[in-house]
């Protein structure tokens, strides 16, 4: 029988999310918005956008992304290993991790097609 997962408090996906930031920041990710899309998405409640410079600077990112979820004790649902495309999802879960580079986040204007969201002020 699988394993359910646990629910979390909203304070627990906070200090998750504060985590993710922190860490894409701290490898100069640029950019970075928190949406809170409760009721508004069925596979998530909060997206965290990022852009990144090129593919290295994704790839870069990503790893301090993976690295301090780790550290945090993040469980991740799904996690892209490939990073030659501009554009990277991290799955918390509760939060999904958009990496993408300039031309990638212009192209596919998530913050657009997430208009109506709030962005949190972390």
């Amino acid at each position: 029988m699988p394993k359910l997962k646990k629910p979390r408090s909203s304070k627990q996906t906070m200090d998750e999310i504060r985590r993710a930031v922190r860490a894409i920041e701290d490898k100069k990710g640029e950019n970075v918005r928190v949406l809170d899309v409760r009721g508004k998405s069925t596979i998530t409640d909060f997206l965290v956008l990022a852009t990144a410079t090129s593919d290295p600077h994704i790839k870069a990112v990503k790893a301090e992304l993976d690295r301090a979820l780790k550290e945090g004790g993040v469980r991740l649902m799904g996690n892209d290993r490939s990073v030659s495309s501009g554009w990277v999802v991290v799955d918390a879960f509760d939060f999904m991790v958009h990496l993408q580079t300039a031309e990638m986040r212009e192209f596919y204007r998530l913050d657009q097609l997430w208009k109506d969201a709030e962005e949190i002020d972390l």
